[in-house]
This record gives C-alpha cells, structure tokens and sequence, in this order.
C-alpha cells in the first residue's frame, strides 16, 4: 500500500494507493492542498479513483467536489450525508474495491451523524471519531455524545490493538498511533463508563473552530468559500503594484481609469488622486452609464485589495479585458504616505 500524508495546519488528509493497479484514493482533502494532492499522485504514478470525505467537516474546506469536476471521479460519503453532491452514498459494513486493497466501511456517528471510518489492510482512517490523545467533538452540528461512546467503544476500540489509527486532525505534529496505544493512554477514553463519558463531552466548553459556519455551508451544499471566490479571481485578473499606481498617477496618465469600489464615506475620507466611485455592489447596474467604452484601462482599488479583486474579476466577465486590480489597497496605499486626496467624486 502507498500512503502519503498530507498535513494543512492540524488537518490531516491521506492519498493511499495500490501498489499493483496505481489506482488510488483521497481521504480527507482540504481545498488548498489541490495541486498538491496531483502532483503526489503524479509522483507516485497513482490514478485517484475515489475522493472520500469520512464527515461533514466543520473547520475546513473539504476539496472533493472540485477536485471531482476536474477528475471526473465519485465523491464519497457515508449514506445520510446532507451535501447533495456526493455521487456514491456507502453505507456500514460495505467496501471500496481500490485495485487490490479493500476500504472496509464502519459507521461512527457521534463528532457528526454521517462520520465514518475506513479501514484498510493494517490501517485505519478515523476521521474525527477518534484522534491521537482525543475524540472528536460533539457540540456541533449533528453531533452526539451518546453516539460517539458507543461508536467508540462499541465497535472502533474492538479492532485488532495493533491497527495504526491516522485521524483527520492533529494539531501537534503527530502522524499516527495505534488503537492499542490510544486505548492505553488516550486521556478520554479513561472515561469507560457511559454516563461520565458522556457528562465529560458535555462539560468540555470547546471554542468554536475558525469559519465553522461558512465551512458546514460550503461542505454540505457544495458552495463556495470566500477564499475560494477570491482565489478564482484572483487566477483571472492582471495586477499592478501600488509603486506602479503611484508612478502612473504622478506622471499623469490619462489613458488609466482608476475605479474605487469602496463605499461613498470610504472614498471621500480619501482615494488615490483622480480616482472615480463606484461601488462594487453597484457595478452591475451602473457600468453602462459609468464606463461606456469596454476598450479602456481600468484598475479596481479598495482597502484592503480582496474586493477589489472580486470586482476586476466581474468587470471581466461583463466584458472589459483590459482591467486589472491594485495589488494591494488603500490601507497601504495610506500607510506608505503616497498622495491621497479627499472629498466627492469628481
């Protein structure tokens, strides 16, 4: 079995692959690692076949829907998953056929209703139903912690002891550990009793993970995140540095339009010489009148350069090829002394 571990900050995400066929699957892909992911099985002269998310992720940004679309493979998921773009729903006790390995399915709701693990040959992938010195939570979405001690302790924790456990989360550079390590020396699972399991997970007082809402939007409706959007943006627009924009503005350059997308009070607190408004959540209905020759330079500014970005990438869309964004914004722009003016739009 090939196996390759890929680590996002504590997100943890496994490519594994047989050795005979170079087919392969992706466990657990988090959105930023995608070219990654291609260029480890490239390397490795794998086929992914499958991309498996073992639950609805709730602190980052599952990549298997557009990893599908370029791919054309089936996004996998436990049957009562809620993301409507899942192409095969598995359930408990079925497998995945992955050339000469089989990817044994066990249901384990508790962190999530649709959480799964995988084992396979001497592994098991558990999501974040069990961690290396923890468990999953269960005050999110879904979760349960009745469900999670019977997953745990009914089923998962009575696998072979020497089954190496590679979980969806480790936050202190860990790769892996063993179900007989973890029932050993795993702080929660000394709570063997049922009812002090379950008061413990109740009492644990988490803080919510970082975008919890916008990651269980984007992963159980196959939307998109805002990093996403911008990222695509971003792939579609030219930019030019704030040096440039300065250059330019104090030479006089007439044949560039420097658009700010900002608000109204935003703008007249100060802009970048010559600039005009409009702001972005305007530019659809007004472009027309605003900008009446598509054959014109533009440069999008804003404060921070992200919706600036979002706008330039519109404007494209609508038909100005020749717009390109500020690479940076005017919180910059301020900050390195470079001429402001104030006051309406002219």
């Amino acid at each position: 079995m090939i196996l390759e571990q890929i680590a996002t900050g504590g997100c943890q995400s496994y490519l594994v692959g047989c050795e005979d066929t170079s087919t392969a699957a992706l466990i657990d892909p988090e959105i930023s690692q995608i070219d990654h992911y291609l260029a480890l099985a490239a390397r490795d002269g794998l086929r992914i076949r499958y991309l498996i998310d073992t639950h609805t992720h709730a602190d980052h940004f599952s990549a298997t829907r557009q990893l599908a679309r370029k791919l054309a493979v089936p996004v996998v998921m436990y049957r009562t998953s809620a993301a409507p773009f899942v192409d095969m729903r598995i359930g408990d006790g079925e497998m995945l056929m992955l050339g000469r390995l089989r990817l044994q399915v066990m249901h384990t709701p508790g962190h999530t209703s649709d959480s799964m693990c995988l084992q396979i040959e001497d592994s098991v992938f558990t999501g974040d139903t069990l961690l290396i010195g923890g468990t999953g939570r269960t005050d999110l979405p879904s979760g349960n912690p009745e469900a999670l001690y019977d997953s745990l302790f009914q089923r998962l924790l009575k696998l072979d002891p020497s089954l190496r456990v590679f979980p969806a989360h480790d936050y202190k550079g860990r790769q892996s550990s063993t179900i007989g390590e973890e029932i050993a020396s795993n702080p929660r699972l000394q709570k063997r009793d049922r009812a002090a399991f379950v008061d413990m997970m109740r009492e644990l007082n988490l803080s919510m993970p970082t975008h919890v809402t916008e990651a269980l939007r984007t992963n159980m409706s196959g939307g998109k995140s805002v990093a996403q959007l911008l990222a695509e943006a971003a792939a579609r627009v030219p930019f030019i540095s704030l040096a440039e924009l300065k250059a330019r503005v104090e030479a006089g350059d007439q044949d560039l339009i420097v658009l700010d997308v900002r608000e109204r009070d935003a703008y007249e607190s100060g802009h970048v010489p010559g600039a005009r408004l409009l702001p972005r959540g305007q530019i659809e209905l007004r472009v027309n009148q605003e900008l009446p020759d598509p054959t014109r330079r533009i440069l999008t500014c804003c404060e921070l350069g992200q919706v600036s970005t979002l706008a330039a990438a519109t404007l494209r869309e609508m038909g100005f090829p020749h717009v390109v964004a500020l690479d940076g914004g005017m919180k910059a722009w301020r900050a390195a002394a470079y001429p402001l003016n104030s006051g309406q739009n002219p």
